[in-house]
């Protein structure tokens, strides 16, 4: 990575701080959209108000920069939240950690912002944190966020069969992995289209 690089900004989007002042009103209308929230989370969907989502946020702010580092996803030409990335879980004695990205409103899904915050994330994973691999978590019928971690290189790892049962049946929740040197070789192919959110 050279010096000059740009860590936080994209052509699209810019990876911010949370604010949850700010952000609280957005972030709770996502939650009241039970797709949203079943491609992104095993836990059961349940809305949440502005309240809640600042309490939430109040709790993670207690872990940020020691085993979690959460962005808020912003666009670059109006500051408008659409989502987020975040590293969690992080092993330092093992350089290893988990990877979150969600676009939160069906409308702004398939511009190139999931892809771009992707290629932010995994640079700022890699270049900035130091990390050597990171697992991502989805669920099976979630073929768009399986394909779009697949062409930025993320092999799956581990299936857990039918460890989520939703909608009358049972699925596959899957961890896929990538590594530092895998990243290397395929970070100027990562996809630009935009993917699902994804957990």
């Amino acid at each position: 990575m050279d010096i000059d690089t740009q860590l936080f900004e994209g052509e699209l989007i810019r990876l911010a701080p949370p604010d949850p002042e700010k952000d609280a009103e957005t972030e709770s209308r996502w939650t009241h959209d039970p797709d949203y929230l079943h491609l992104l989370d095993e836990a059961p969907a349940r809305p949440l108000s502005p309240g809640q989502v600042k309490k939430r946020y109040e709790a993670v702010s207690k872990d940020q920069g020691r085993s979690l580092f959460q962005f808020a996803v912003r666009t670059r030409a109006d500051d408008r939240l659409i989502g987020f990335a975040k590293l969690h879980r992080i092993e330092w004695n093992n350089a290893a950690g988990w990877l979150t990205l969600g676009i939160g409103a069906p409308e702004d899904r398939g511009q190139g912002y999931g892809a771009e915050a992707l290629r932010l994330i995994l640079r700022y994973a890699f270049d900035e944190l130091n990390l050597y691999r990171l697992t991502v978590a989805a669920f099976e019928y979630n073929t768009g966020a399986l394909r779009f971690l697949e062409k930025a290189g993320f092999t799956l790892e581990v299936r857990r069969r039918e460890a989520l049962h939703r909608d009358g049946r049972r699925w596959d929740v899957l961890m896929l992995g990538l590594l530092r040197d895998e990243w290397e070789q395929r970070k100027s192919q990562i996809p630009r289209e935009a993917s699902k959110s994804q957990g």
